[in-house]
């Protein structure tokens, strides 16, 4: 579990093909390796990853074609935002976040409003009933509270902190993005229907 609040940016230093899918290695100087473990989960992007191989500077791990057949950002060269996953003792300062992603939005405006950016991203029609109208919605792992919602897109605003910390600052209309609805919406929606 992960929380949406990105502690650092690394980068993708190499993608080399393992089995079906890629071995990644990432260069996260300022993430602060000291407390992972092998095996410990590690937000990539929003996506889960468990952490197969480590040194001071970064760490590595597996990801799998399925994974990349439903997710983007996980390419050799990019940079990426990075979450240990949580404890019983950290602060809840986003929102549950999984690290499994729903499925890929595409950004179609990033508007400087002069203070704050207006991110609007066009989101798959499936996904479309679990956004509401200040919930929350992990973008590339991101925590942000959805300003408004029509059938196929919805708003956030980006305070200059998430903008100059995180990957964000670099999206531009057209730019696919990562998406994870609240897991609360997915919960009722399962038992509301088991109760028919």
């Amino acid at each position: 579990m992960f929380t949406g609040i990105v502690t650092a940016v690394g980068r993708i230093a190499s993608a080399s093909p393992r089995g079906d899918g890629l071995r990644l290695r990432i260069e996260a100087p300022g993430f602060g390796m000291d407390d992972v473990t092998l095996g410990d989960s590690i937000a990539l992007q929003g996506v889960c990853h468990t952490v197969v191989a480590k040194d001071a500077n970064g760490f590595e791990v597996d990801t799998s074609a399925a994974t990349l057949a439903v997710t983007t950002g996980l390419d050799e060269g990019r940079e990426v935002n990075l979450e240990k996953s949580l404890t019983l003792a950290d602060r809840l300062g986003g929102h549950l976040v999984s690290g499994h992603v729903d499925g890929v939005g595409t950004v179609s405006a990033f508007d400087d409003l002069g203070g704050s950016w207006r991110l609007e991203i066009a989101m798959p029609a499936e996904l479309a009933r679990y956004v509401a109208r200040k919930g929350s919605i992990a973008v590339d792992g991101v925590s942000l509270t959805v300003n408004a919602v029509t059938d196929d897109r919805f708003e956030v605003n980006i305070i200059p902190h998430t903008r100059s910390a995180t990957t964000l600052r670099h999206l531009a209309a057209g730019s696919p993005v990562n998406l994870e609805v609240d897991m609360t919406a997915r919960y009722l929606e399962r038992l509301m229907g088991e109760r028919g």
